[in-house]
């Protein structure tokens, strides 16, 4: 398992798709890489030099096609830094243009010639901004705790406000606010872009709309203003609006949509001729292209791997870049054009990973049948040749995250050395359609352990573990749900893992960053209103009945769950006498996002199972 495996993604293509900026990951933190396509470069390669030493975490060309913006995250830490440097291969001058010293920049796009961003300082309250990249004038845009810029183009923006799972969209034009969708309580609006018929970019589609009378706000003359957005208001499932907004109100209509599925992302060309859809069916990925020349929607064009996701098209429309990926295959940048439906893989020389033994996309998706009747989703990697340690049921973050067919190193490591792995989507997971999302809101977490505890029960009743060898790990949000899993149900696992992961709801929003906080209210609970509910759920407070050996993972740099969390477990476990092991990386954060790291990780994970299911094994346990 030495084998360094190295990881492309997050392409961003110039606009006559010449050339395209993605992130590389193959030794230290991910850096940005510039490559050109075209003209006498062609083949030729760039790294984006930057003098901060930490994981670049986005690239993003800008409209005009002289600029890279780049969000960088100084040693790994949750607060981030925008820089900027020239597509000129030959000028290396890189410039920081966010000014936020003490607070985080958050790279979200490009307003023509300015770069579009979330400045938020140290009291939580986010600024929308437009950033000039010759000379760091910042134009604020919008201020409000909460609200998060989408896309600003011809001098209206877009503003994403509201709670997690219970988001709308406004627009601003001039002093005028303007609310998108009628309002649908528990629906979420969360990307979108402008559309500009006078200074044209992005496509407009739609014959059809419902007129809603929200507000009459003064265009200026220009008539009317449109916006793309992707939404699950008024549905079960996210799909494709569009928003027109004239002086006699609000009109919105339909653009595409699927019964079965949510829409994931979408992109747009710069001259409205293409727009690029990414479906999300039960984890797999689906590409469609819909060409506005004609309003056809084509049929769906086979992707090189199960899973695909950051989109990025050419200004003409003739390109379109995504990162492509799956269980025997590291994040690679493909691209396709979207009118002869062919693929050209970036990476010349593929690093392909070690194959996940026993995956296969036929047998791999699991459904499980929780206690009270809920179908959750579910992916099984079993280990070859009979060989099994043990078994681990794997819990994502957000709890809005999705687990997916996706390339991981730690499932690698894991089933490599005997121990089968399957990544849940219990009730609150992302991808599964409105009400599943909202299944594990405040009290109806309670649900979402015992989803845990039926995943455990799965395992066993399909004789895919031994009973007395079934552990329990997740990351954040999974890591919290792992600790409550084992003090809840404790006599179903052998061991636990938790990475940068919460271990009191109370204490969690006392110290973790106040817009994240505010954010969280509707899906755990209110600090004050819903304290007892809290306290209730938060394993800190059972960790009494805590009785299996748990490794407690952590960034010390990270800030969206503070190293605070994990400490004060340790400290609770170690006082009760308990089993636990404390692995801290002083020089990453929530992500673990560097590469000696995460095979640390994978090696600890692999090695702590391993000895709790021999030591299982050598009590006799499940005989």
């Amino acid at each position: 398992m030495g084998e360094q495996v190295r990881a492309l993604y997050g392409a961003s293509l110039s606009p006559d798709a010449t050339a395209f900026a993605h992130l590389i990951d193959d030794g230290g933190y991910p850096r940005a890489v510039q490559r050109f396509l075209r003209g006498w470069r062609a083949s030729s390669s760039r790294d984006v030099e930057l003098p901060v030493e930490g994981p670049v975490s986005r690239v993003i060309h800008s409209a005009n096609g002289h600029w890279l913006a780049c969000e960088v995250a100084p040693e790994g830490s949750t607060r981030t830094q925008i820089w900027v440097v020239t597509t000129d291969p030959d000028d290396r001058m890189a410039r920081r243009i966010d000014g936020e010293e003490a607070g985080t920049a958050e790279l979200i796009g490009w307003d023509g010639t300015r770069v579009a961003a979330i400045l938020t300082g140290e009291d939580g309250v986010g600024q929308s901004s437009l950033i000039d990249p010759t000379d760091g004038r910042c134009t604020v845009l919008d201020r409000r705790s909460g609200g998060k810029l989408v896309d600003a183009w011809a001098s209206a923006s877009l503003i994403r406000v509201g709670p997690r799972g219970y988001r709308e969209m406004i627009m601003l034009h001039g002093q005028t606010e303007i609310a998108l969708l009628p309002s649908d309580p528990g629906s979420c609006t969360e990307i979108g872009v402008i559309l500009d018929d006078h200074h044209p970019r992005r496509v407009r589609y739609g014959p059809t709309g419902e007129l809603t009378k929200l507000y009459y706000p003064d265009l200026g003359g220009r008539g009317y203003v449109r916006a793309l957005v992707r939404s699950d208001n008024g549905c079960e499932h996210a799909r494709l609006l569009e928003v027109t907004v004239t002086p006699d109100g609000v009109t919105y209509f339909v653009v595409a949509e699927r019964p079965d599925c949510d829409l994931d992302e979408f992109a747009v060309s710069d001259d409205l001729s293409t727009v690029a859809l990414l479906w999300n069916l039960q984890g797999r990925s689906e590409l469609q292209i819909l060409e506005y020349t004609d309003y056809t929607l084509t049929e769906p064009i086979p992707l090189p791997g199960p899973v695909a996701t950051e989109l990025s098209i050419s200004a003409g429309g003739s390109m379109v870049a995504m990162t492509v990926e799956g269980p025997s295959l590291p994040r690679t940048v493909e691209l396709v054009d979207p009118r002869s439906r062919q693929w050209e893989s970036v990476d010349r020389e593929p690093s392909r990973g070690p194959v996940i033994p026993g995956f296969s996309a036929a047998a791999a998706c699991e459904t499980i049948t929780a206690r009270d009747g809920l179908n959750l989703n579910a992916w099984l990697y079993r280990p070859a040749g009979g060989f099994q340690a043990g078994a681990v049921v794997y819990l994502h973050g957000g709890p809005e995250g999705q687990a997916r067919p996706r390339y991981s190193e730690i499932f690698s490591r894991l089933v490599s050395d005997g121990i089968t792995v399957l990544a849940a989507n219990v009730r609150g997971s992302g991808g599964f359609g409105r009400t599943f999302v909202h299944a594990d809101d405040k009290e109806k977490r309670f649900g979402a352990i015992d989803d845990v505890a039926d995943c455990a029960r799965f395992l066993v009743d399909n004789d895919l573990a031994d009973p007395a060898r079934i552990a329990c790990a997740g990351w954040s949000y999974g890591g919290f749900l792992t600790v409550a899993a084992l003090t809840f149900h404790p006599d179903l696992f052998a061991a636990g893992i938790t990475i940068c992961g919460m271990s009191d709801l109370t204490t969690f929003y006392r110290n973790t960053e106040p817009w994240l906080a505010d954010a969280a209210y509707a899906k755990y609970g209110h600090p004050v209103n819903d304290r007892e509910l809290l306290e209730r759920l938060s394993p800190l407070r059972r960790v009494d009945a805590l009785t299996a050996p748990l490794l407690v993972v952590h960034g010390s740099n990270d800030t969206n769950v503070p190293v605070s969390e994990s400490d004060q477990v340790v400290e609770a476990l170690r006082r009760a006498g308990r089993d636990v092991r404390y692995l801290l990386f002083t020089d990453d954060g929530h992500g673990i996002v560097k590469r000696e790291n995460r095979a640390a990780l994978a090696a600890a994970m692999s090695e702590w199972l391993t000895r709790a299911f021999n030591a299982a094994q050598g009590l006799g346990r499940g005989a």
